[in-house]
């Protein structure tokens, strides 16, 4: 597990990817801070890595990479940890669009491609 506070190649996240499930990586964004933890088993791993340095929950959304995808279909955004009635996301997708889109540019800003 690691903080990306800069950046991380595509190659990178394709190791990651081979290393534990073959095809996708786990990360949780931060949208306040604009930082990435990938390379976990579990969202809530990253999520308290996260926790631990400083974020607030309310800025952490879960996703997964796929290393080997591209355009849409590069992000997927699922996680149980997106489960937030309280936030207005009742389902483990991010339903706001606008969040959505905050959450894409801070992918792009932190992996090389």
């Amino acid at each position: 597990m690691k903080i990306i506070a800069e950046k991380v190649t595509l190659n990178e996240l394709r190791q990651m990817a081979a290393d534990r499930f073959g095809n996708l990586v786990k990360a949780v964004v931060d949208v306040d801070r604009e930082l990435l933890a990938v390379d976990a088993e579990l969202h809530s791993d990253l999520e308290a890595l996260l926790l631990e340095d400083g974020s607030e929950q309310k800025s952490l959304w879960g996703i997964n990479l796929y290393p080997e995808m591209q355009g849409d279909d590069f992000i997927e955004f699922d996680s149980m940890i997106n489960m937030r009635p309280s936030q207005g996301n009742s389902s483990r997708g991010v339903e706001n669009e606008e969040m959505r889109q905050r959450i894409i540019l801070i992918v792009a800003k932190r992996i090389i491609r």
